[in-house]
């Protein structure tokens, strides 16, 4: 096998995925085949598809690493938030950078974010697509089960809590990638978003949140230290 980059056995296939993801990310999840993913690594298809069979098998590759830089941007979201003592403010921030890290990666990247949810084989979250194992899942699961830790969420209420943050947080960021908020100034967004997370919040605990808790917390996400309480 000649190659234009010199791969060494077991790089190829790491090397066809990053493209793949690349693929979407320009393009969406339609513009990634084994054919153009080895032209754009440098290879020949019959060396590729030594290592996919087919553009479903390299679709599902690219839609696991969608999965995971949508992860990395949550998280980095998170690693971001200042230390609070008070453990509500805490829990609700902590909800408050996923949510925003979701939003940032949507419209940062919209073809890594639509090939994420590309539909295979999997079913919705317990088949493999977001399911407990999924970092950007978990990440959700974890916000959600802090609120209960901290006595914010009740337990009755915490079931099937996911699916409403979830669709919340994935409809706002289809209409801005797609719908009439991408036409919005960036202040505008920021409003919006900030006015969800409290309807979303309240919606899902019951418990109204203060005026001051509420500037805290988004002080918290948006890196706003001075003059918070």
């Amino acid at each position: 096998m000649t190659t234009k980059r010199g791969y060494h056995h077991g790089d190829l296939r790491n090397a066809l995925i990053a493209a793949a993801a690349d693929l979407a990310g320009k393009s969406g999840p339609h513009a990634v085949t084994v054919r153009a993913a080895a032209r754009a690594v440098g290879v020949t298809p019959t060396a590729a598809y030594r290592h996919f069979e087919n553009h479903e098998q390299l679709l599902r590759a690219a839609t696991l690493q969608s999965r995971d830089r949508m992860a990395e941007t949550m998280l980095a979201q998170v690693n971001a938030l200042p230390e609070v003592e008070d453990p509500v403010r805490a829990a609700l921030s902590y909800l408050a950078a996923v949510a925003r890290g979701y939003i940032q990666f949507a419209v940062s990247e919209p073809g890594l974010f639509r090939t994420a949810f590309v539909v295979n084989e999997d079913t919705l979250v317990d088949g493999g697509k977001f399911s407990p194992d999924d970092s950007a899942y978990q990440l959700l699961v974890n916000g959600l089960n802090r609120l209960v830790e901290v006595g914010h969420l009740s337990p009755e209420h915490r079931a099937f809590a996911e699916i409403t943050a979830w669709s919340s947080v994935h409809g706002f960021s289809m209409l801005v990638i797609e719908g009439p908020l991408g036409e919005w100034s960036q202040e505008m967004r920021d409003m919006a978003m900030n006015q969800m997370f409290g309807i979303l919040v309240r919606g899902l605990t019951g418990t109204p949140l203060s005026d001051q808790l509420t500037s805290n917390v988004l002080a918290d996400v948006n890196g706003e230290r001075d003059n918070v309480q």
